[in-house]
């Protein structure tokens, strides 16, 4: 079997190009990256079957002259699913601009909230083991170390906070959980501000 230098070459780059794309954080680069990556896969697996055969008739051609349908067929199921693929991500990233005006992913608040819980009990530690490792510590020692221990514990409360206003919903469940349209939106907050009134 022989494969040619220049479609193995094509192939690799795109599946580069692709990888690279959907590994940043806009949803229309990741769409774009899972097509171009996509294309590239299909170009490997199309390229790997070597140079073509005759058909894959029943009677009247010999065995090693047919092409192997199956990398065809392989490749035929792999559009499909990125078909599939991209109408699923168009959808999310037409989405995610209706309703915040970008179609940037943000990062998961909870998984925020842990990294910089550890990061303040890792400093919190390395402030009680400096504070206990000397003799007696003098009054500004104690001081210093107070002052620290105030401001990581003012950092995670101001996480906190930061996390309770953006957990702070509209207060309709179908359209904080499905998502509404912006006009309902608007129209949302000019009821309330009526209503306060």
């Amino acid at each position: 079997m022989t494969m040619s230098a220049s479609l193995l070459a094509t192939a690799v780059v795109l599946c580069a190009v692709g990888g690279i794309l959907m590994l940043t954080r806009p949803l229309t680069r990741i769409l774009l990256g899972a097509v171009i990556a996509g294309n590239g896969i299909n170009l490997l697996v199309l390229s790997s079957t070597g140079s073509a055969g005759a058909p894959p008739l029943l009677y009247g051609v010999p065995l090693r002259r047919i092409t192997d349908p199956l990398p065809q067929a392989i490749a035929l199921t792999a559009i499909v699913i990125t078909l599939a693929t991209t109408a699923f991500l168009l959808a999310m990233a037409y989405r995610s601009y209706q309703l915040t005006g970008t179609d940037e992913v943000h990062d998961d608040l909870e998984d925020r909230r842990i990294f910089l819980r550890a990061e303040v009990l890792g400093e919190r530690a390395e402030l009680r083991e400096e504070y206990r490792a000397g003799p007696r510590p003098s009054r500004q020692e104690r001081a210093r170390y107070r002052e620290e221990h105030r401001r990581l514990r003012a950092r995670l409360r101001a996480d906190r906070a930061l996390q309770a206003r953006g957990r702070d919903a509209g207060g309709n469940l179908w359209h904080d959980v499905l998502g509404a349209d912006p006009e309902d939106y608007v129209k949302d907050k000019d009821d309330d501000r009526g209503a306060a009134g």
